[in-house]
């Protein structure tokens, strides 16, 4: 358990006086945030999460089922992009998690994400990739 109680009245969340907050996660410094800003934060990182696991479904598919005619060394190469794009979301979420974490407990602004521009770079050059190698196979 967390060690956060609901209000009865007013349903605003608050730590339990007798818990002691959360270590070791890089973010037991500053004020409780309120309990819908870090499960909305929370969810946020679940995406990050599940897109990480999509591009990694995505790397063993191609590697799998590739057409018959493409180059295997382009299939290994992009197989790996992928799964290198997978492994770059799913450190990117947990690294967003707490940054937007301690932002909050400070009361500062969100910090900026640059892990959202390359995953949309990267996806994006790797569907051009796809494409061509699909183009080329099927011609």
């Amino acid at each position: 358990m967390s060690g956060i109680t609901l209000g009865a009245a007013t349903g605003a969340g608050h730590r339990a006086a007798d818990t002691p907050p959360e270590t070791g996660t890089g973010t037991d410094h500053g004020t409780e945030p309120d309990y819908r800003f870090s499960l909305a934060n929370e969810r946020t990182a679940l995406a990050w999460f599940r897109t990480a696991l999509a591009l990694l479904a995505g790397c063993v598919g191609l590697f799998q089922f590739s057409p018959e005619g493409a180059v295997p060394a382009l299939r290994t190469a992009l197989s790996t992009l992928l799964a290198a794009l997978s492994m770059a979301a799913s450190t990117g979420g947990m690294l967003r998690w707490r940054q937007v974490q301690a932002a909050m407990r400070r009361g500062g602004p969100l910090p900026p994400s640059g892990a959202l521009l390359l995953l949309i770079q990267a996806t994006g050059l790797i569907a051009v990739a796809l494409a061509v190698v699909l183009l080329t196979v099927t011609a």
